[in-house]
């Protein structure tokens, strides 16, 4: 556990303090909890990068970020009494059960409520209780709460989860039909019958399904139908309304849009169109952005890595390995030999050129379509590399 403690403590600095989350109890309780404790075997390496992962049941354990901002939002004290819907991995109970008095924490899946209620006894965390239910229904046996975290996006507020706060409880949920961004709202209780509204911004959530929530199937259920709003749109259309609209690929604005991935250890780019010119202008003026505002060094691409490596000696700087190297002049030369892909290189040259060394960004390939001239690579290389007997 030792271990994660710098990336825990970066991603609190990068990805909490660094985007506004100012509450010292919430920074300090994120600092605490081991996130890769709760996350799935394989995924553990990614446990404090500022994305959602993968559960089990099509559910995710939300980014370090979100959970934050929730715990913010319900300015939890010490001897809070909370109710989280959603439990999921355990994980936001963890960090919520470090800022409150008791926690208690609901979800539908009763193998996630196992695994979680495991964890978070394994890490001492005794101040939660895993329950399994319904949680749109909440806890009328707990209630009153002075705060109830939402984990999951519902069509609306539920109202009987309104009426289990305490007189000054707050309640953050996500709301919105789910094919759309939802708003992550705050509803304070300021009387038995009165409630202010507070919206904290645009968020994604896996659908709150329950009675006063979506149905199984995406409909809404039938305590919140309303006419006209029966079903999610089609992936196509959910993707079609996520995508961005982008300025042009030469305007300076372009690569700014990468910035929200600065943070991250790899970005991959993809390879939407092989070889028109401008989807390789428009990837040119990402990399750039990515190297020269936020410092990576390594820019892989699908390309036999021989041929590449003739690339990367000239970007750096390095000795040539002979008087005439002339990479990628075999299938697919139309890919990487051209204007844009030159161009793109003789820029990589030039920002190297004032760097020392350990600092210029390289030019890898992952490939191997010509198999003779990579085996010979290898074989070249190992040559050169045959150490010295001992005796």
């Amino acid at each position: 556990m030792a271990e994660s403690a710098p990336p825990r403590n970066r991603m609190v600095e990068v990805q909490l303090a660094g985007r506004g989350i100012r509450d010292r109890r919430v920074l300090d309780a994120m600092a605490e909890v081991p996130r890769e404790r709760f996350v799935e075997s394989g995924f553990e390496e990614f446990a404090y990068e500022d994305c959602a992962l993968p559960i089990a049941n099509a559910q995710t354990i939300s980014q370090p970020y979100i959970v934050a901002l929730m715990s913010e939002a319900a300015e939890l004290k010490p001897a809070d009494k909370v109710l989280e819907v959603g439990t999921g991995s355990g994980y936001a109970a963890a960090v919520a059960s470090r800022l409150a008095g008791t926690v208690h924490t609901v979800e539908r899946h009763e193998d996630l409520a196992r695994i979680a209620a495991q964890r978070l006894a394994a890490l001492g965390y005794d101040n939660c209780i895993v329950h399994t239910g319904d949680g749109t229904r909440g806890l009328p046996q707990e209630a009153p709460f002075d705060a109830i975290l939402v984990a999951a996006g519902g069509p609306t507020v539920p109202d009987v989860l309104k009426a289990q706060l305490a007189v000054g409880g707050r309640l953050v949920i996500p709301v919105g039909d789910f094919e759309n961004e939802q708003s992550l709202l705050r509803i304070t209780r300021l009387s038995e019958t009165k409630y202010a509204e507070e919206t904290f911004g645009a968020v994604r959530f896996v659908p709150l399904i329950g009675e006063h929530g979506w149905a199984e199937d995406g409909t809404r259920s039938a305590s919140n139908h309303v006419p006209g709003r029966t079903r999610f749109r089609s992936l196509p259309e959910m993707i079609g309304a996520a995508i961005e609209p982008l300025p042009d690929f030469d305007d300076p604005t372009f690569g700014g849009f990468l910035d929200r991935f600065a943070q991250s250890r790899v970005v991959l780019l993809g390879e939407a169109s092989h070889g028109t010119s401008e989807f390789y202008q428009a990837r040119a003026a990402i990399t750039r952005h990515l190297i020269e505002k936020h410092g990576f060094k390594i820019v892989a691409v699908e390309a036999d890595w021989p041929d590449a490596a003739a690339v990367d000696r000239y970007v750096r700087h390095r000795t040539s390995r002979g008087t005439r190297e002339r990479p990628f002049e075999r299938f697919p030369t139309w890919m990487w030999r051209n204007k844009d892909v030159a161009a793109f290189v003789e820029w990589m040259r030039k920002h190297n050129d004032a760097k020392p060394a350990s600092e210029r960004a390289g030019f890898y390939g992952l490939d191997i379509y010509n198999m003779r001239s990579s085996i010979a690579a290898v074989l070249a290389s190992s040559t050169r590399w045959i150490p010295t007997p001992r005796r």
